[in-house]
């Protein structure tokens, strides 16, 4: 039977739960996919891994993992995370999110079903997920200096480290894992590497404790939401004591900086001095802990 339309997500707003009803089912290996209609459920992108699926359930059935299908929209084959042939947000193309259990849901398509996020995982990830951008904007603020030619900026003004040099961010319940290639491209572009380990600490000092007046600032955070579908182009936003920032997203996240509690940074350089990694970690307010 062909799918109708983009999988609604809910999630974008903090939803957890939701009733919805089951537009197909798919094979995912041995196990079995659900679609629905609307979900709470964040999935897995598989174009920019960075926040884990959530897991929670579905009709009373433990959902082990969420992944991102698609399905043209005269066709009826859906094609599942790596394996979709399509760019992501293709015309032509409807994006779904799939649930992932051990046995089939009870009831087939057209069936209504309860759905729920496990809270706590999903709190940790928001958490991991608000303090990733944070941080990132206040390492560009820490390492601002090291550039010795103009490059796109911020949008708190300085030179946007984190964007031109990103190479891969995972993350983590309550924190997170961002790495940074620090090569031959990075330098022709103006960034100055050199005595970069003698400052790491400085550095790293720096970027936490910008990071601890925003968590002081209790700064209020929300996701600008255009449409409803898995792939509209939302936004995170945060109205930092300096200025209101955005930066494109499709995570989750707290509703203020001060949830995010205890915040600690530390920066790693390679061996040979071709990545710097940044580990983001929290001590999660009580009110996340429940």
């Amino acid at each position: 039977m062909p799918i109708a339309d983009s999988t609604h997500v809910t999630y974008p707003s903090g939803e957890i739960t939701g009733r919805s009803t089951i537009v197909a089912t798919v094979p995912v290996g041995d196990r079995y996919g659900t679609i629905v209609a609307e979900t709470p459920f964040h999935p897995l992108d598989h174009t920019w891994p960075d926040q884990p699926a959530d897991t929670g359930a579905i009709a009373g059935l433990a959902v082990a993992d969420c992944v991102t299908g698609a399905v043209a929209e005269d066709g009826e084959t859906v094609h599942l995370g790596d394996d979709i042939p399509v760019r992501r947000g293709t015309p032509g193309w409807h994006w779904l999110v799939v649930h992932v259990t051990a046995e089939p849901v009870p009831g087939g398509p057209g069936a209504e079903v309860e759905l729920a996020v496990d809270a706590a995982g999903r709190r940790a990830l928001s958490a991991g997920h608000t303090a990733c951008h944070l941080a990132a904007l206040a390492l560009n603020a820490a390492l601002a200096g090291r550039w010795r030619k103009e490059v796109p900026a911020d949008g708190l003004g300085n030179p946007d480290f984190d964007q031109t040099a990103i190479v891969s961010s995972r993350i983590l319940p309550g924190g997170s894992r961002d790495v940074y290639r620090l090569g031959k491209s990075l330098r022709r572009k103006g960034f100055v590497a050199d005595g970069l380990a003698d400052e790491l600490p400085e550095i790293a000092r720096r970027t936490e404790d910008r990071l601890k007046e925003w968590v002081a600032a209790d700064a209020p955070v929300r996701i600008d939401v255009p449409g409803p579908e898995l792939t509209a182009r939302r936004t995170w936003h945060c109205e930092l004591p300096d200025a209101e920032v955005s930066i494109p997203c499709g995570g989750t996240h707290l509703s203020r900086t001060s949830e995010l509690g205890a915040v600690t940074v530390t920066l790693e350089l390679s061996a040979d001095g071709s990545e710097l990694t940044m580990h983001t970690e929290l001590t999660l307010h009580t009110g996340l802990t429940g």
